[in-house]
């Protein structure tokens, strides 16, 4: 079988000019803002977090319309750019809705090709006015029903773990109606739309369960559209959180070079041992194997490229496994303060944790990887390899 598809231009895999000046304009803004205790302070929040920095954010710097197009109300640069905005995020573990307002959402509305909900709704994600988010879109989860009401739409049933989904302003909800799957936009009342926050291992990325008890909806996008857009909003979404990732890896590896050069034992620094030289040598090799496999899944997702599937799917796997194996060390190697509420680090611990089942567990996603290569098991005359491999 041919898997070839064009390549993608070497360019699409170096940062601009343009991107680097958006990621020293960030580190900074993020370094004055976004300090740990400020963290902390903005999850006890109503919503999670400062919505004066949200505005800010997108006011200010225009991170919220970078991949937005100019017609409806964005920049419209890229997702290179936002990618950038997405890995500077990360690192500073900013505790904002960015990943299922503006990469989600704003991606499904994109994704789904209605002009009218477009308009009606990218203006506000690109100026921070609207927090967005998307239920239902997981392909093991409960499917809403859609229900017609007169000469519009209404929504029965639950979607559990939604991000964001106790403060979203607008939800873009997969379910069934009586002709198929269709997306739906709700925009959530308390009488028709019960939301409840679930307790998670990282807070810095609130989830909740939402019921939609008759709750009021308007169609998004075509009928025979609706699974396609889901899927490639899914794969723009493990992009993101590879950038993501890859950020928060970058944090912990220079907080980590910084300790370990200052840390002294034995009358020398700790970085200056043998054993610690190797540990940081082996985690830069990884570091620079996961970039690598984010910006690729960044250029697809930029380019339209055919490719992007599996690209996704690989930067999943890598940026998640390198995310965890750099917040360990980052407890690690700090020694004993590393393992104090205090430090930062078990913030990240809790975001490299929870990062790796968002769109698929590793597995899950080294499985389709080898679906889409065309290295999936094959039946066998007693069973599948897998069900062969198990006995």
């Amino acid at each position: 079988m041919n898997h070839r598809h064009p390549e993608i231009d070497p360019q699409f895999l170096s940062e601009t000019d343009e991107q680097r000046q958006l990621r020293a304009i960030l580190r900074g803004f993020y370094a004055e803002t976004s300090e740990p205790e400020d963290v902390r302070r903005h999850l006890a929040t109503p919503r999670g977090h400062d919505e004066a920095l949200w505005a800010r954010l997108a006011g200010e710097i225009g991170v919220h319309g970078l991949a937005i197009p100019e017609e409806y109300g964005g920049a419209g640069f890229g997702f290179a750019e936002l990618a950038v905005a997405l890995e500077e995020s990360g690192r500073a573990l900013y505790c904002a809705p960015l990943l299922p307002t503006v990469v989600l959402a704003a991606h499904a509305l994109l994704y789904s090709g209605d002009r009218d909900a477009c308009e009606r709704y990218l203006p506000r994600i690109a100026d921070g006015t609207l927090t967005a988010t998307v239920a239902g879109f997981d392909a093991d989860a409960p499917v809403v029903e859609a229900e017609r009401d007169g000469s519009g739409w209404t929504l029965r049933g639950r979607a559990d773990f939604v991000l964001d989904g106790a403060g979203a302003d607008l939800i873009l909800v997969r379910s069934r109606t009586p002709d198929g799957l269709r997306i739906f936009a709700c925009e959530p009342a308390s009488d028709t739309c019960r939301r409840t926050p679930r307790r998670v291992l990282d807070e810095t990325r609130r989830q909740a369960l939402v019921e939609f008890r008759g709750a009021p909806a308007t169609a998004v996008g075509a009928e025979d559209h609706a699974e396609e857009t889901v899927t490639a909003t899914l794969d723009v979404g493990r992009a993101a959180l590879a950038a993501e990732q890859i950020g928060g890896s970058g944090h912990a590896l220079d907080a980590t070079v910084e300790f370990v050069a200052q840390r002294h034992q034995f009358g020398r620094p700790v970085g200056s041992f043998q054993a610690i030289k190797h540990r940081m040598a082996d985690w830069l090799v990884a570091m620079e194997a996961a970039r690598s496999a984010s910006a690729y899944a960044t250029a697809c997702v930029a380019v339209a490229s055919p490719q992007l599937p599996a690209a996704a799917s690989a930067a999943a796997v890598v940026c998640s496994e390198t995310f965890r194996r750099a917040a360990a060390e980052y407890v690690q190697l700090h020694g004993g303060i590393g393992f104090t509420w205090e430090h930062p680090a078990h913030l990240y611990v809790r975001r490299a944790r929870s990062g790796e089942v968002l769109f698929g567990t590793e597995d899950q996603n080294r499985a389709r990887l080898a679906e889409l290569v065309g290295l999936a098991p094959q039946p066998t005359a007693c069973g599948t390899a897998s069900e062969v491999t198990s006995i």
